[in-house]
């Protein structure tokens, strides 16, 4: 079974993220090599040089917490503390806004993913919009 590369955890084979502290699982430098995309939030990439931009990506999820989950994040909020059913949900839409742009780089034939800017709004009173942005780029090391 892999481990969470932020806290040590072991988590099931085809997990998306870490059950314990929400880090994206196997997402990383060691991805280059892989078919999976780096995603860095700065310009540049450590040891790569940028060898072509392909365009801006775009991820976007819509979620929205159902009957059960406002109950218990009612009573969670009665409590005090993490409001954990929305957390989760909010995790849940974090890595799907990123699939879905990790997608759209792929269609580019990219192997990496730069300046990426993700951003949260209410849509609705109980609907909220994650969006994933970023340049895909195909990097080669130095």
């Amino acid at each position: 079974m892999p481990f969470c590369a932020k806290c040590g955890t072991e988590v099931a084979e085809g997990i998306k993220f870490c059950t314990k502290c929400g880090a994206v699982i196997g997402i990383g430098a060691a991805s280059l090599t892989g078919s999976d995309i780096v995603i860095v939030t700065s310009q540049t990439i450590p040891g790569f040089r940028v060898k072509k931009v392909l365009g801006v990506v775009t991820g976007l999820t819509a979620r929205t917490r159902g009957i059960g989950g406002k109950f218990i994040a009612g009573i969670e909020s009665m409590i005090g503390g993490e409001v954990t059913a929305f957390t989760y949900e909010i995790e849940k839409a974090r890595v799907e806004a990123l699939d879905r742009m990790k997608i759209k780089a792929r269609e580019l034939e990219a192997n990496a993913i730069i300046a990426l800017d993700m951003e949260t709004s209410n849509v609705f009173e109980s609907t909220m919009l994650i969006s994933a942005t970023g340049t895909a780029v195909i990097v080669e090391p130095e």
